[in-house]
C-alpha cells in the first residue's frame, strides 16, 4: 500500500483524484523512524478530535462534524481514513440524489403529515380524556 511513505504509485488513486498515502513532507517521508513518529503524533491528534465529537453526539454541538474532523485528520497520514472518507462522500451525495428524487420526497411528505396528524390525535385524545393539569399550583 502507500502508506510506506511512497505517496501513492499506480493503482492508488481513487475516485476523488488525489493519489492515496502519506501526505507528509517528502523530508518526513525520507526518514522511517520520523515518519512513524509522525504517523503516531497524527493518530494521536486524530483519535483527540475523533474523541471529542464522540463526547458531543449526545450533547448539543457539531458531534459529527467533529468526528469527520477527526477522520481527515487522520486522512492526511492513512490509507484507510481515506478510503473511509471516500465511501462516506460516495454515500452521502447518492443520499442527496435520492432526496431529491420527486417520489421521494412526497413519500417522505406523506409520512411526515401522516406522524403528525398520528401524534396530533394522540395528544388531542389525551387532552380530553385528562385535561391539562400541570405539576404546579398557580395563585
Amino acid at each position: 500500500m502507500a502508506s510506506d511513505g511512497d505517496g501513492g504509485g499506480p493503482g492508488t488513486e481513487g475516485d476523488g483524484g488525489r493519489p492515496l498515502g502519506s501526505r507528509a513532507p517528502h523530508f518526513i517521508r525520507r526518514s522511517r523512524p520520523l515518519h512513524l513518529s509522525w504517523q503516531v503524533v497524527i493518530f494521536l491528534a486524530g483519535l483527540a478530535v475523533v474523541g471529542l465529537g464522540v463526547v458531543l453526539l449526545p450533547l448539543p454541538g457539531p458531534g459529527w462534524v467533529v468526528i469527520f474532523l477527526g477522520m481527515g485528520i487522520w486522512a492526511t497520514e492513512f490509507v484507510w481514513a481515506q478510503l473511509v472518507l471516500r465511501w462516506t462522500r460516495r454515500k452521502v451525495t447518492e443520499a442527496a440524489e435520492r432526496a431529491l428524487d420527486p417520489r421521494v420526497r412526497r413519500r417522505n411528505i406523506a409520512l411526515t403529515v401522516i406522524g403528525l396528524a398520528v401524534i396530533g390525535g394522540v395528544a388531542a385524545w389525551y387532552l380530553w380524556r385528562y385535561g391539562l393539569v400541570l405539576p404546579w399550583k398557580l395563585h
